[in-house]
C-alpha cells in the first residue's frame, strides 16, 4: 500500500505542479493581452482534458479487468507497462528542454488564438498532455495495486500541488523548478525502469520471451517481494527477489541510458568562457 501510494504521490505532485505551470502561464498571458474574458475557456479546456484523462483511464482498466482472460491480461498488462515507460520517458525529457522557453511559447499561442473555443483547445491540448502521461501510469501501476492507496496517493499529491502553487503565487514562495523537476524526473525514471522489468517479465511468463529467464539471484528468503520492504523496494527500485537476467539487462541498460542522457541534459548551460587577444590584450568572448 506505501508502494502505491507513494508511486502515486510523486507523480501527480509533478504532474499537477507542471499542468499549474501551463495554466498560470496561460492567464498572465491572456492578462498582457487584454482578455481576461477569455479565462473561462481555458479553465473549460483545463476541466475537459482532466475529465477525458480520467475517463479513458478508468475505462481501459475496468474493460480489461472485466473481459480479460487468463492469457490475454499479462500481455495487455506488459503492453501498458511498455506504453507507461515510454511516455514517462519522453514526457520527462520534453519538459526539461522545454521548460526554458515554455512560457514563450505558450504567450505566442495564445496571442494567435483569436478565439475563446481555440483557447480552449490550447489549454486542453497542454494540459491533456500530462493527463495521458498520468493515466497511462496509473493504469500499468493500478495492475499491481489496489486502487485505494493510488487514489489516496493521486488525491494528496494534487492537494500538494495545489498547496504549492498557492505559495508560489499568493505568498511569494520562491521553488527552484529546475531543482524540483530534476528531482521529479530522476524519480519517474527509476519507476519506469522498474515498469520495464515488469513488462519483461509478463512477457517471460506467458511464453512470448524465451530467452534470458534463468533466475539472476533468489532473495525470498531474506527479502520477499511480498514483504512491506521487498514491496516498498519493488515500487520505488524495482526490486525483484527472483529476478531474470534479461529482467536485469533490461533495467540496468535503460537507467544508464536514461539517466545519462537526462543528467546531461538537466546540466547548466556554461557561461561563455573569456579569452585574452594576444596581439591587442583584449578580451574577447568564445562562442
Amino acid at each position: 500500500m506505501l508502494t502505491a501510494f507513494l508511486a502515486a504521490f510523486v507523480l501527480f505532485l509533478r504532474e499537477g505542479l507542471e499542468a499549474a505551470l501551463i495554466v498560470s502561464i496561460l492567464f498572465a498571458a491572456l492578462r498582457q493581452l487584454g482578455q481576461t474574458r477569455q479565462m473561462r475557456a481555458v479553465w473549460t479546456g483545463v476541466a475537459l482534458a482532466v475529465l477525458g484523462s480520467l475517463a479513458g483511464g478508468v475505462v481501459v482498466y475496468a474493460t480489461v479487468r472485466e473481459f480479460g482472460n487468463a492469457s490475454f491480461e499479462p500481455l495487455f498488462e506488459a503492453a501498458m507497462f511498455l506504453v507507461a515507460v515510454v511516455l514517462l520517458t519522453s514526457m520527462t525529457f520534453w519538459m526539461q528542454k522545454h521548460s526554458r522557453t515554455m512560457k514563450k511559447e505558450l504567450t505566442a499561442k495564445a496571442g494567435a488564438a483569436g478565439s475563446g473555443f481555440a483557447l480552449g483547445v490550447l489549454a486542453f491540448t497542454t494540459v491533456g498532455r500530462e493527463g495521458i502521461e498520468t493515466a497511462a501510469f496509473m493504469v500499468a501501476f493500478a495492475f499491481q495495486s489496489n486502487a485505494l492507496p493510488l487514489l489516496f496517493g493521486a488525491l494528496v499529491g494534487v492537494l500538494a500541488a495545489v498547496g504549492l502553487c498557492y505559495m508560489i503565487y499568493r505568498l511569494g514562495y520562491r521553488l527552484d523548478f529546475r531543482v524540483f523537476f530534476r528531482v521529479m524526473g530522476t524519480l519517474l525514471l527509476i519507476f519506469a525502469a522498474g515498469l520495464l522489468a515488469n513488462a519483461v517479465h509478463e512477457l517471460q511468463e506467458v511464453g512470448v520471451i524465451h530467452f534470458g529467464t534463468a533466475a539472476l539471484w533468489n532473495t525470498s528468503g531474506m527479502l520477499s517481494d511480498e514483504s512491506n520492504l521487498g514491496s516498498l523496494l519493488h515500487g520505488i527500485l524495482g526490486y525483484s527477489a527472483e529476478p531474470s537476467v534479461l529482467q536485469a539487462v533490461a533495467y540496468v541498460i535503460y537507467l544508464v541510458a536514461a539517466g545519462t542522457l537526462f543528467w546531461r541534459a538537466t546540466r547548466k548551460p556554461q557561461a561563455p568562457q573569456a579569452a585574452v587577444s594576444p596581439s591587442s590584450g583584449v578580451v574577447a568572448s568564445k562562442a
